[in-house]
């Protein structure tokens, strides 16, 4: 059992994975109380063990010295943690790989600027919204059949997943972004909860409000740190107007106080009609689908200005893995986010790898496709053939019963798994 002490700064969520490690496989790990980062971490003594001077650090018992803390995590945890034989232990290590390289870059790059940490980039941002996106579609795809990433307990991967997403969802990730998660989410509460991630996290709060680039935040961090000629010229009160130094911020204004594009809603001149699609969803996101939400649906249905629509995927036979079909239609509810509001879908993949399908029952407002309405949502709808479906057919309403309660017979088609747009 790997006993030692770990040198890192409080609430370092890099170190929390050596520690979760720790709980779960009894290891004796103790975090340096005379630690001061920027101090300790630049002493010569320091240096001589871990020469790049990063944290967290750890040094075992028997004197290895170790840095990078997916390194540590490891060499704290037992085998169930790492992978009980050769097949476990490289899926562990997909996974953490996965995170340090398709979330956790993202995520510094989002999270930091809120922080005031670095400054704030527009284009970047945006990139990284759309990465983490993408990650966690993938994410969630391969945790729609499981509990945890690897086998039936927890592993590192979970462990080092969870921490390299605890920026996330702590400052950025509110609920309208990650509602489309909801695999993710039921996977990350569940392991949050866990009392050894609890000990070391301690009490945690998802994000409410998504965080934004605060300009005097950054300026206060930082003002102290300008030194030099450029301080030499400025009074004290002229340090919290950085961002106007035009060798730093060529455009202040727009950096500042990022501002989203606002762009005309394709459905505004559309007429509102009778049918409420948020209260739907929440009865079907809350309620009993057959005795409680397709009752509501049916009931107030407005079909003077709603349309149902049914959907098939053209190029089944090139369908391979179940996980990247998931992956397909996640993508495309990603890309249809602004669409979201208006619309409701509930899409089913059928049969087994090498051998699937994908078809669904979509709702919306008017009476056309509303894919047509936007060049933003025609990227991946010209790939399903569309038949607009008659209300007061009993066909329609058995297609609409199968693919929103996930049950029944699908013309013989065996059921895998299902997604929904709300």
């Amino acid at each position: 059992m790997a006993s030692g002490t770990l040198f890192t700064y409080p609430d370092n969520f890099r170190a929390f994975k050596a520690l979760i490690a720790a709980k779960y496989s009894g290891a004796d790990v103790k975090v340096s109380p005379g630690f001061k980062f920027g101090e300790t971490n630049k002493s010569k003594s320091f240096l001589e063990k871990f020469p790049l001077g990063k944290v967290p650090a750890f040094e075992s018992a028997s004197g290895d010295c170790l840095f990078e803390s997916d390194a540590i995590a490891q060499y704290v945890s037992n085998a169930q943690l790492i992978g009980a034989n050769a097949r476990d232990a490289a899926f562990v290590q997909q996974w953490i790989h996965f995170a340090e390289n398709e979330i956790l870059p993202a995520s510094c790059t989002w999270v930091y600027p809120c922080l005031g940490i670095i400054q704030y980039n527009k284009q970047e941002t945006e990139k990284a919204k759309e990465q983490i996106k993408k990650a966690l579609g993938v994410l969630n795809g391969y945790l729609s059949k499981r509990t945890f990433l690897v086998g039936e307990r927890i592993s590192l991967a979970d462990i080092a997943v969870v921490c390299d997403l605890l920026l996330l969802y702590k400052h950025v990730m509110d609920p309208s972004f990650r509602s489309s998660f909801v695999h993710v989410n039921r996977w990350f509460t569940t392991l949050i909860n866990q009392p050894q991630f609890s000990a070391v996290i301690g009490s945690f709060q998802m994000c409410t409000k998504m965080a934004e680039f605060d300009s005097k935040k950054y300026a206060e961090m930082h003002g102290q740190q300008g030194g030099g000629k450029k301080d030499k010229k400025e009074k004290p009160k002229q340090e919290k107007q950085a961002p106007k130094k035009k060798e730093k911020e060529p455009e202040p204004e727009e950096e500042e106080e990022p501002k989203p594009k606002e762009s005309k809603d394709p459905f505004a001149s559309f007429p509102k009609g009778t049918f409420n699609m948020d209260e739907f969803k929440r009865e079907y996101s809350n309620k009993d689908t057959l005795t409680e939400a397709l009752p509501y649906f049916w009931k107030n249905f407005d079909k003077e200005n709603f349309s149902i629509w049914y959907s098939e995927y053209k190029y089944n036979n090139e369908l391979s893995k179940i996980f990247l079909t998931a992956n397909l239609v996640g993508g495309m509810f990603q890309r249809l986010e602004k669409l979201r509001k208006n619309a409701f879908a509930s899409v089913c993949l059928f049969g087994e790898d090498n051998n699937n399908s994908i078809s669904g029952i979509w709702v919306w407002r008017g009476h056309d496709l509303a894919f047509e309405l936007s060049p933003d949502w025609q990227i991946d709808y010209e790939s399903y053939n569309w038949t607009k479906l008659n209300p007061d057919d009993e066909k329609t309403k058995k297609l609409v019963t199968e693919y929103f309660a996930w049950e029944g017979d699908f013309d013989g088609k065996k059921f895998n798994q299902g997604k929904l747009f709300k």
